[in-house]
């Protein structure tokens, strides 16, 4: 998860805006306490989706409280803690983890072999944790690896190993909050299956002009056939249909996944998130910083790319 994940706050309600923000310092104060002060520089707003997505299915209240923090050491920040919130923060650690390794095997980042070796202890402590789950990720981040290899040109064929980590991510959740058996996991796993293929994609557009310039894999440049003089700018024009139709359409399945999801709370933060939040980072993406964030959000399952 990459960051894109966030609120529209002035759509939000003051009391749901301490929720949310409630959730985030969550995730942050979870790793601190759990595994020290360095691995939570990775700390992003996706993960706080993810926690309130799964706290979404439980019913006892939360309990926020006011705290001081390394970084807001003079103003109090809203903390909330559960089950969720400390597995949010678990697989943001792990994701971490893969980011920083896929650094190190494709650009030999020194930074990355740094924070590998600074994160080593932690990631041994979360693999006994989530053997599983970790061995399900390596697996599907090396056929990742390996598309991009071969220059895949299928954006859904690249895009579908990083939509099924978060449909794992999303489903293992469920199972280890709610058991095996609880009717809210295929859902979710829908949702972070769609939500993976909105990041994948979102990731790519964002990464155009930077990929072009350092000659790193990116599935539009193969999809679409990049000429060897277009600009980035006539070229994201060029394609700009199809990136609107797929990002819009993951959305409305997203949306559509949400209504049959028995939610007991955070549902106005999550409507939140998902109708305004991603819409208004999708026009960003697609038309620049001043897009409108008018609801473009519905549609049915069919993809074009």
């Amino acid at each position: 998860m990459l960051g894109y994940v966030r609120i529209d706050k002035g759509e939000l309600k003051v009391r749901e805006y301490d929720t949310y923000m409630g959730y985030y310092c969550g995730v942050c104060k979870s790793i601190g306490r759990r595994y020290g002060q360095l691995p939570r520089m990775v700390l992003s707003f996706d993960a706080a989706f993810l926690a309130l997505m799964l706290a979404s299915l439980d019913e006892k209240k939360d309990a926020l409280s006011q705290e001081h923090c390394i970084v807001h050491h003079i103003q109090k920040k809203p903390v909330i803690r559960n089950e969720a919130i400390d597995y949010a923060a678990d697989v943001m650690l792990i994701l971490a983890w893969y980011k920083l390794a896929d650094d190190v095997q494709d650009e030999g980042k020194l930074s990355a072999k740094a924070a590998m070796t600074a994160f080593r202890g932690v990631h041994r402590k979360l693999y006994g944790k989530y053997t599983a789950l970790c061995d399900d990720m390596e697996r599907l981040l090396s056929q990742l690896t390996a598309l991009e290899k071969e220059k895949c040109a299928s954006l859904d064929q690249a895009a579908d190993c990083f939509s099924q980590i978060m449909r794992i991510i999303f489903e293992d959740g469920v199972r280890r909050l709610y058991g095996e058996d609880h009717p809210g996991g295929a859902l979710l796993g829908d949702i972070g299956y769609h939500l993976g293929k909105w990041i994948y994609l979102a990731d790519a557009i964002d990464d155009l002009e930077e990929n072009r310039t350092d000659g790193a894999y990116n599935p539009l440049f193969f999809r679409f056939e990049i000429g060897a003089h277009e600009t980035i700018p006539d070229f994201k024009e060029r394609i700009l249909g199809d990136l609107r139709f797929n990002m819009f359409q993951y959305l409305a399945v997203i949306s559509q996944r949400l209504d049959g999801l028995d939610m007991a709370k955070h549902k106005g933060i999550i409507d939140n998130i998902v109708y305004f939040g991603l819409n208004h980072q999708t026009r960003i993406l697609l038309f620049g910083p001043d897009a409108t964030t008018k609801t473009d959000i519905g549609g049915a399952d069919d993809e074009s790319i």
